[in-house]
């Protein structure tokens, strides 16, 4: 059958009758195009990479690891604005915890919607998000599926609401494309024919975003045989800054070949912190720390960005906690749906170098203040925000010991919107200093931004400043 048409109809029974096919062909405009041209796709070994063009890095790439206890849900946010959700979370909760991190950051549209495979605790809330999103906000582009069924009502209600809104769902195989713009993503499972008699985990869909010179390797389920597929078939070219470790951490995942073709920088790890599976294994902790790999966890780091400018991955969470693996379990839990803000822990380069972001006591887990700090956010101003402009402010405090001479720093938002801080402006020790959006005199505790709209998000945005000579010193978001 034309591997690039689309899956249906669709039967809500517990069988899924899915003709092959690809996600949009090359020739696709869109996302979620039907468009039916029939596309050939070679094999791994098949593929020049010679010939494979990574777009310049303009802008910024979002990696989102949400805490949603014992399972996975990952949001990527290209330089563009175009998103794309992989996986919802468990069938417990459904969706509950994905939604509402969605909706605090304003994520109004999914162009893209992976799920790597039918387990429960990784469609647990496809068909509430579905809905929501289909009724309620801007739609969801296209949903990307490996084709192998399961039979759970979770999975039916799944179905149900991708043919009650007729959402595209193409079966997505290894070779096949998923347009983002801005960003190099290539799909590397799972491949054809299915691997170990269609099990579900060691055909998860495996993706690799590369933006600049940093990439991003999350492999959902797979386990061993998956891994040495991976290995025996990529080699080199799964080389990556960031995995999203295999399986939640399982010992049957992360195996000592493939860390080594993908040789990450930092480690992420997404299950609850008492896992009845006993996730993340010790086993798989051991493998990475003998390679020297920082290693965060949704359950004691709380909600993760991981933000690329293609030279330098920021690494945010909400919590600070260990990270070297044998001393994540050390750290205390947070608990899913936690609200309070993240923080800036530690910078990455594309070298591998990696730089922590503030002081950090030996054992990585508790860290200090740094000399700068967001003392308050005032988004929502009262009445009319558009008409009470200095009402809507952020306040930054020096928590050191010593002035700053602020002289030519910018405060600037995620949209980009940038203001600077003018010459002689120095804020004592201990001393506030309020930027308010609206007009007025500059003093010495209270800036003015002369913008003539809004600038902070009222539902969640993100506060950054950087110093004259472009070194960023304060990156906090804020819900």
């Amino acid at each position: 059958m034309d591997r690039s048409s689309l899956l249906f109809p669709l039967l809500v029974a517990l069988l899924l009758v899915l003709a092959g096919c690809t996600g949009p062909a090359e020739t696709t405009a869109t996302p979620g195009s039907t468009n039916g041209a029939s596309t050939t796709t070679p094999s791994p070994t098949e593929l020049d990479t010679t010939t494979t063009t990574t777009p310049t890095a303009n802008g910024t790439l979002e990696v989102h690891a949400i805490n949603v206890g014992q399972s996975t849900s990952t949001l990527i946010v290209g330089p563009t604005g175009e998103t794309m959700l992989i996986d919802s979370g468990d069938f417990t909760d459904d969706g509950e915890y994905v939604l509402q991190y969605l909706q605090r950051h304003n994520i109004t549209r999914i162009d893209h919607f992976v799920v790597t495979h039918a387990d429960a605790d990784h469609i647990g809330g496809n068909a509430a998000i579905i809905n929501y999103y289909e009724t309620k906000a801007n739609g969801i582009g296209a949903i990307y599926d490996p084709g192998i069924a399961a039979s759970t009502q979770t999975y039916e209600e799944y179905l149900d609401a991708v043919e009650t809104h007729n959402v595209p769902l193409y079966e997505t195989r290894e070779g096949d494309l998923i347009p983002f713009d801005g960003i190099s993503l290539q799909v590397m499972g799972p491949p054809e024919p299915y691997l170990d008699n269609e099990a579900r985990n060691e055909n998860s869909i495996v993706l690799k975003l590369t933006y600049g010179q940093t990439s991003f390797l999350l492999p959902g389920d797979g386990e061993a045989d998956q891994e040495q597929y991976l290995v025996e078939n990529y080699g080199s070219q799964l080389q990556s800054t960031v995995l999203l470790a295999g399986h939640h951490g399982s010992a049957s995942s992360s195996n000592p070949a493939f860390l080594d073709a993908v040789q990450p920088k930092v480690a992420l790890i997404s299950s609850a912190y008492d896992s009845r599976y006993d996730h993340p294994n010790t086993e798989t902790l051991e493998r990475l720390a003998a390679r020297n790999i920082t290693t965060y966890w949704t359950a004691t780091h709380g909600d993760m960005v991981f933000r690329s400018d293609g030279q330098t991955v920021t690494v945010r969470t909400q919590q600070a906690a260990p990270t070297k693996p044998l001393a994540l379990r050390e750290g205390n839990p947070i608990a899913p749906g936690a609200t309070q803000p993240l923080e800036t822990r530690a910078r990455v380069t594309a070298s591998g170098e990696t730089q922590s972001a503030t002081p950090i006591t030996t054992d990585g887990g508790t860290t200090t203040s740094p000399s700068l700090s967001l003392a308050d956010v005032h988004a929502d101003a009262e009445g009319d925000d558009r008409s009470n402009l200095n009402d809507e402010y952020i306040v930054l405090r020096n928590d050191g010991q010593t002035a700053i001479d602020m002289s030519g720093w910018t405060v600037a938002d995620e949209a980009g919107h940038s203001y600077t801080i003018p010459e002689g402006m120095t804020l004592e020790a201990g001393s506030t200093i309020t930027l308010h959006t609206g007009s007025g005199q500059n003093t010495a505790t209270d800036l003015y931004w002369n913008a003539g709209s809004p600038v902070w998000n009222n539902g969640g945005d993100t506060v950054i400043v950087t110093t004259a000579s472009g070194e960023r010193i304060l990156e906090e978001s804020y819900a």
